[in-house]
């Protein structure tokens, strides 16, 4: 049985809903988790295949292959990776950033434009669970996934910035912010080929479904029916074209420069790519 690895945001939900639907599943099992936790457990083995953070594969290329044609991703604003900040981000030099938990990918992204496009040096510290800007002494704060849509949706005198945004409007590329990973035990299994061509099939079918996803998800109860509906259709792609492709590499490319990886990986794919 395929264990597959399932991420609890507003982000995956439409194309999971889709590959549920749309094909019989009973041959997977479906474990949950927000992305620093299936990294961990795709590394050490605890599931076969999941949306991972781009930057696991960054860390340990050798370990994986990535399935084509699939991501999530953004061109321009992605609305759920966003820094609350106190004061405008040409400011935060010497300031303290408290950063999200839940993905790397988002971290090291925030490190890059800091540093990179804004020239800041800064100081970095994992927030708690409900932590806010100010705690700690910090001018920032670093949320992804649903805490980053529900905290958005908030009055506030904050500056907000949306990571995805800062990326277009500075590289002029998407940016990827997980890939369809699996290990390279399963890359060849029969298992996995049936799931990549139906992941593909369902990400074809989102689109014409949005609809239907929007009246049955529990996101609509806490974002409204609308706002979700423009989320999925204006903010997240799950395309992995060339652009993309384009976007990860600068990407990685930057991490090394940062320091934040020791080599720039070649992207290696577990199917031939059409």
């Amino acid at each position: 049985m395929l264990r597959i690895g399932e991420i609890e945001y507003a982000n995956c939900t439409p194309l999971f809903y889709v590959l549920r639907e749309r094909f019989h599943c009973s041959e997977y099992e479906f474990i949950t988790g927000v992305p620093a936790e299936l990294n961990r457990m795709l590394l050490t083995g605890e599931i076969d295949v999941c949306p991972s953070s781009s930057i696991a594969y960054g860390y340990h290329p050798e370990r994986y292959k990535i399935l084509p044609q699939l991501s999530i991703a953004s061109v321009g604003d992605v609305a759920s990776v966003l820094l609350f900040s106190i004061v405008p981000v040409e400011e935060l030099n010497g300031c303290k950033i408290l950063l999200s938990s839940e993905s790397a990918t988002s971290v090291n992204l925030l490190k890059i434009l800091l540093s990179q496009r804004y020239g800041c040096s800064c100081s970095y510290e994992v927030a708690h669970p409900g932590a806010s800007v100010t705690d700690d002494d910090s001018s920032a704060l670093l949320l992804i996934g649903d805490s980053a849509l529900r905290n958005s949706s908030e009055k506030s005198d904050l500056y907000l910035y949306d990571l995805g945004e800062m990326w277009y409007s500075w590289t002029g590329l998407p940016f990827v912010f997980a890939l369809w990973l699996c290990r390279n035990e399963i890359a060849e299994g029969l298992e996995l080929r049936t799931l990549a061509r139906q992941l593909v099939t369902a990400k074809e079918l989102v689109p014409g479904q949005l609809e239907q996803i929007a009246t049955r998800s529990k996101e609509a109860c806490w974002m409204g029916h609308d706002r979700l509906l423009s989320y999925w259709r204006d903010n997240i792609s799950y395309d992995l074209d060339e652009r993309a492709k384009a976007g990860l590499m600068l990407y990685y490319a930057k991490c090394f420069e940062c320091g934040l990886i020791s080599a720039v990986p070649a992207l290696n794919f577990a199917l031939p790519q059409p």
